[in-house]
């Protein structure tokens, strides 16, 4: 079974940029689509992006679009989700997740639900 483990968040400065990764263990790790999360304090855990598992579709939440960018390295087990323009609002711990393998369920690319395996977060904190 895949395993992921976030990395990269930290605090950084309103207009700054970071980088997560998020690194999978397992096999066959280029047949799962991975998603970012995000669940601000108080709030429901909301899409962020994520990417189908050639890598040649990805799909972003409106309040990041433009600003966040998600890549995978399926020969590194990795998917990155770059981060720049950063927002106080983007403050809160990110999540990366990954659905089954040949995934056929009812659930799209954006919806939580379709997600099994989660990582435990990294924490980003944007201020000036």
């Amino acid at each position: 079974q895949v395993h992921v483990v976030e990395s990269g968040g930290e605090w950084v400065q309103t207009g700054g940029s970071l980088r997560l990764s998020c690194v999978a263990s397992g096999p066959d790790f280029r047949n799962y689509a991975v998603g970012w999360f995000r669940q601000p304090p108080g709030k429901k855990r909301e899409f962020v992006a994520s990417t189908s598992t050639g890598g040649g579709h990805q799909f972003y939440a409106d309040s990041v679009q433009g600003r966040f960018t998600t890549t995978r390295d399926n020969n590194k087990n990795t998917v990155y989700l770059f981060m720049s323009r950063l927002k106080p609002e983007d403050t809160t711990v990110y999540y990366c997740a990954v659905d089954s393998p040949y995934y056929s369920g009812p659930y799209s690319y954006t919806s939580s639900d379709r997600y099994s395996i989660w990582g435990q977060g990294t924490q980003v904190t944007v201020s000036s």
